[in-house]
């Protein structure tokens, strides 16, 4: 029995779905524990791209059951449209293979139109939401005002959760909220061939002996807690995210896989200290085909940043990275890494601060290594990589303290290296 959890190292977009999609052909159940479809994961299977945003990766893989956990928000329409996409790509997703927790809670019409009206309120101190309802979604439900999957399945009690609050007058609009009320009733009667109770459905596999991804969405630097506060998600991507998203008690947990790019991205407003403006960064973006998976929106760029790698690996508990896109790097002559920052008074950081204000004024200190000049996208044994590839893997677990078990050199499932310590 194996229990994972992988978690995003950075500020998300790591190349998570790509991992789990391969750690998943050896799994027998693959759990999403948070978000909702504001994340999006690309796996490339031969000449096919599947784009998911809820539904875990490892539905590509007829021998794995696929979970959504009670910590996820669902919007239960991008899902039927998620599995409208998979069917017309082949990929026919049944309830033997895919379950819903019944405590999940469910984004709303209200809370999407809520998103952009407060996202558009915000005018200058913009966080960057992708507009989906993921966070007003998390507030109704810690204030306890949410509805949850297995609501709508019971009319009666789905329009009493919907009318406690006065939406249209919330809102300045005149929806038709009898008319949503049975729209939502009817996709829980759709819903409900695939409603379980997720965490009891979970533990009965980890004392089967089964093994299991928990599989998180968004990266590290954008958790709520631990994140760049206010510039972050809803929810907790951390590893401690994992346990209360899925239901499942922390003595269970045998690994923390942390996922991270062998430089660094960010959607949406916040500090960012090793951002690139300039045509490196242009050029970071074109090779790695930065665009969101679910917006579109181009990804800012930068090197490397240790400093957030390393709280990353404290908060998470990383055992062990996979290192991905290293072949984005392959044109430069010369690489840079962040080791450290430089606040305004002069002190030097390798610890990642806190404070907003200060982090928002940190200059970046780097080490420079040298690049390879190669193309390494074909290579799949590590032994075959230029030593100054390896220098480069070698500097990134030396200095976070984690062995990389895997570096990713494409998109594709066969362009990965697989080793057991670098």
């Amino acid at each position: 029995m194996t229990v994972k959890i992988i978690v995003g190292a950075q500020w998300g977009d790591e190349g998570k779905g790509k991992i789990t999609d391969i750690l998943a052909e050896k799994m027998d159940l693959v759990v999403r524990y948070q978000g909702g479809n504001n994340a999006g994961h690309t796996v490339v299977v031969g000449d096919t791209t599947f784009k998911l945003h809820l539904i875990p990766s490892g539905v590509l893989y007829k021998t794995c059951t696929c979970v959504i956990g009670n910590g996820v928000v669902l919007d239960p329409e991008v899902l039927f449209q998620e599995l409208a996409t998979l069917r017309a790509q082949g990929i026919e997703v049944t309830p033997d293979q895919f379950k819903i927790s019944s405590i999940a809670h469910v984004i709303l019409p209200f809370h999407k139109l809520l998103d952009s009206q407060q996202e558009s309120d915000r005018c200058e101190n913009k966080i960057g939401t992708t507009g989906r309802g993921i966070g007003p979604c998390y507030a109704d439900k810690i204030s306890r005002n949410g509805v949850r999957v297995g609501d709508l399945v019971n009319k009666d009690r789905l329009a009493k959760l919907i009318r406690q609050r006065n939406w249209n007058t919330l809102l300045n609009t005149e929806l038709d909220i009898d008319g949503i009320i049975d729209q939502y009733h009817q996709l829980g009667q759709r819903l409900k061939p695939y409603m379980i109770d997720s965490s009891l459905f979970i533990n009965n596999a980890i004392d089967a002996g089964k093994d299991i991804i928990l599989e998180g969405a968004q990266g590290t630097m954008l958790d709520v807690d631990h994140g760049t506060y206010p510039y972050v998600t809803s929810s907790n991507p951390v590893s401690g995210g994992a346990c209360i998203g899925a239901g499942v008690g922390p003595h269970k947990i045998n690994h923390v896989i942390g996922v991270a790019k062998a430089y660094v991205t960010r959607v949406g407003e916040g500090p960012f200290p090793t951002e690139l403006t300039d045509a490196t960064g242009e050029m970071l973006r074109q090779r790695g085909a930065e665009f969101g998976t679910t917006t579109n929106r181009p990804r800012r760029c930068g090197w490397l940043d240790l400093v957030g790698l390393r709280y990353a690996v404290r908060v998470n508990g990383l055992t062990e990275i996979c290192l991905t896109k290293l072949d984005v790097l392959d044109d430069c002559k010369t690489i840079k890494i962040c080791y450290g920052y430089r606040t305004a008074s002069g002190e030097v950081l390798t610890e990642f601060p806190l404070d907003y204000d200060e982090f928002a004024n940190c200059v970046p200190l780097y080490d420079e290594l040298p690049g390879w000049e190669t193309d390494i996208s074909q290579i799949t044994e590590y032994d075959q990589l230029p030593e100054t590839a390896k220098s480069y893997s070698k500097y990134v677990s030396t200095k976070v303290g984690v062995p990389i078990t895997l570096i990713s050199v494409g998109s594709r499932r066969n362009q990965t290296i697989h080793l057991l310590q670098v």
